[in-house]
């Protein structure tokens, strides 16, 4: 119970602060920011609360002002002093406004300058000051710092380049996305499966010849490398070669998918058939997928209004027009049209993932009743 409340405190405290950053460093990206209402990274990955609790935490327990304890680290940059690992980490975890975060990138210069040569160990800085950036709206510094040579080694891991990534995809910018996802091949920092989603869904929307180009090319090289490129990112794929009208590159992409079961690959499956001509397949498809008496609670394969129109303009005045509607027409009746479109479907936020249970009561070292070690706990019982 405690824990959610100050969890609900952390929320309210560091939103206000985020949005009082955002409007001290405005970008040309926020101005494209309207309808941005979903990102690609789960909150396993951005973690997200756990940073700003952990930021609350540490804002409890610092002894005395937060503006003495910038000044103690300005001094320190501006006397070429060398600046602790503890003292960075408490630094982002106290910035509050668009201002800190300056601040804290001048301690980041001046740290990794007397540690570049030197392993970080398992900590990883990168992450967290884009945590930061998230928190604040700062998706521009985000990306100018990735790039910035003078940090070159400072961000060797996927996920410092993902989180940027999803937070420009937040905002629309997407141009700017593609540009990172270029940095990160340029800096040699491998992608992993949460990249290839990303750099897909950047591509995707962008849908020019160039963005078509360079999703093929990654896609190409990911294979050969022997990467795992997961079905989300084959189904961005297939959604720009179809926008692209590559139908015959987008039944490859398609077939390459391992398990096609979900809502977003069927809906996929119905337009590239539809897209083709192919009515009579496309129609099977919606055929056995529908369902007349079923219980509320199980769930049913839902089309979109946008693909179940694609279809319908396609058979219209044809052999398959009557079939067509047909099939609409009880898919409607069985409540398996959504007015959701294929792009929201495509662009879905993904749930937190679930611990199984084993490893929950694994974890658990410590009696709920006598606050003991668990085993001495129970052979007292």
């Amino acid at each position: 119970m405690a824990l959610r409340g100050l969890n609900a405190c952390a929320r309210i405290i560091l939103t206000d602060a985020g949005r009082a950053a955002a409007g001290a460093l405005q970008s040309d990206c926020l101005k494209c920011r309207h309808g941005a209402k979903r990102h690609l990274l789960s909150e396993d990955v951005v973690k997200l609360q756990d940073f700003q609790l952990k930021k609350l935490a540490v804002a409890h327990r610092v002894s005395g002002s937060k503006g003495y304890y910038f000044d103690t680290v300005h001094q320190k940059i501006e006397k070429n002093e060398l600046i602790l690992k503890d003292e960075l980490k408490m630094l982002l975890h106290l910035c509050q406004s668009a201002e800190d975060v300056i601040m804290a990138r001048n301690a980041i210069y001046r740290y990794h300058k007397d540690n570049r040569n030197m392993p970080f160990g398992e900590f990883k800085f990168g992450p967290l000051f884009m945590r930061l950036c998230y928190e604040l709206g700062l998706e521009e510094l985000a990306a100018t710092t990735l790039a910035d040579p003078a940090l070159k080694g400072f961000f060797p891991d996927p996920t410092s380049f993902n989180i940027a990534i999803d937070i420009l995809f937040t905002k629309q910018c997407f141009e700017s996305g593609l540009e990172v996802v270029g940095e990160m091949k340029k800096q040699g920092v491998p992608f992993n499966k949460d990249t290839f989603v990303l750099a897909f869904a950047t591509c995707y929307k962008l849908n020019t010849s160039k963005s078509y180009h360079i999703c093929l090319t990654l896609l190409e090289e990911g294979q050969t490398k022997g990467n795992i490129i997961p079905r989300h990112a084959y189904c961005f794929a297939t959604a720009l070669a179809l926008k692209q009208n590559d139908i015959e590159r987008a039944q490859t992409f398609y077939s390459q998918i391992m398990s096609t079961h979900s809502r977003l690959c069927q809906n996929l499956r119905v337009l590239i058939l539809a897209m083709k001509g192919s009515m009579k397949e496309a129609i099977a498809a919606l055929t056995a997928a529908r369902v007349s008496k079923t219980p509320v609670f199980v769930k049913k394969t839902e089309f979109s209004q946008e693909v179940v129109d694609e279809l319908r303009k396609k058979s219209a005045d044809g052999l398959w027009e009557g079939h067509v509607e047909r099939v609409v027409r009880q898919l409607e009746e069985s409540g398996q049209i959504t007015k959701q479109t294929l792009d929201e479907i495509l662009c879905h936020t993904p749930s937190r993932k679930a611990r199984p249970l084993g490893i929950l009561e694994q974890g658990r070292k410590i009696s709920r009743r006598t606050f003991k070690p668990l085993q001495s706990a129970l052979r007292l019982e």
